[in-house]
């Protein structure tokens, strides 16, 4: 029975590696999403990439900006990747829900796509967190697959996972309790480079603590 349980996310996301950075990484509508944070932040602002992944696109556009980026991911392999890929940029591998974070500590604050395995309860607390983490004013930027699904077991890019999200209204609700006012929101149809991809929704968000 145990071959037959998902894998967790750390096992996931080490198969992936930079498959996920060329799955993902040219999608314009993250770029965007980044363009639109770039223009929000003083120059050498604190940033927390939370799931970072390879560090691109997102801490490598914010680094090579100038800022002061820290990544988090639980995969070893994407720590090393990013470590590689963006030295200008500190990354740790680490269960962000278990890592300390003291309010008012970053400028700005990214979330993509890093909270889908995680259960709605768990989303919900790490998002006032990570709100709380923030300096008053402080930006955020995060986005996910706007779904209503609870522990659905799946597929993803070859890889057994079990996903848990919002639907769209829900989720911006959730950022909003968290302690964000939301000043953008869009929502985009974006397909990965993948053999076994097939059109998703994507929910970006913009807010300001």
């Amino acid at each position: 029975m145990d071959e037959e349980r998902p894998r967790p996310a750390a096992a996931v996301f080490d198969a992936l590696g930079a498959t996920y950075e060329h799955a993902f990484g040219d999608s314009p509508a993250h770029h965007d999403s980044l363009r639109r944070l770039l223009g929000d932040l003083a120059p050498g602002s604190r940033i927390l990439d939370v799931g970072s992944g390879t560090g691109k696109p997102t801490a490598a556009a914010l680094a090579a900006a100038g800022h002061d980026v820290l990544g988090v991911d639980v995969s070893p392999v994407m720590v090393g990747l990013a470590r590689r890929q963006v030295p200008q940029a500190e990354f740790r591998q680490v269960d962000v829900r278990e890592m300390a974070l003291e309010d008012g500590s970053f400028d700005a604050v990214c979330v993509y796509f890093s909270l889908l395995q995680m259960s709605r309860d768990e989303q919900s607390a790490l998002l006032g967190r990570l709100v709380r983490a923030l300096r008053p004013g402080g930006h955020c930027a995060v986005a996910t697959v706007p779904l209503d699904v609870e522990d659905v077991q799946g597929v993803f890019m070859g890889q057994d996972v079990r996903v848990t999200s919002f639907g769209a209204e829900d989720f911006t609700a959730a950022v909003r309790r968290a302690g964000l006012s939301v000043t953008h929101e869009e929502s985009h149809l974006f397909t990965p480079a993948h053999p076994d991809a097939r059109p998703e929704p994507h929910l970006y968000l913009h807010g300001r603590r």
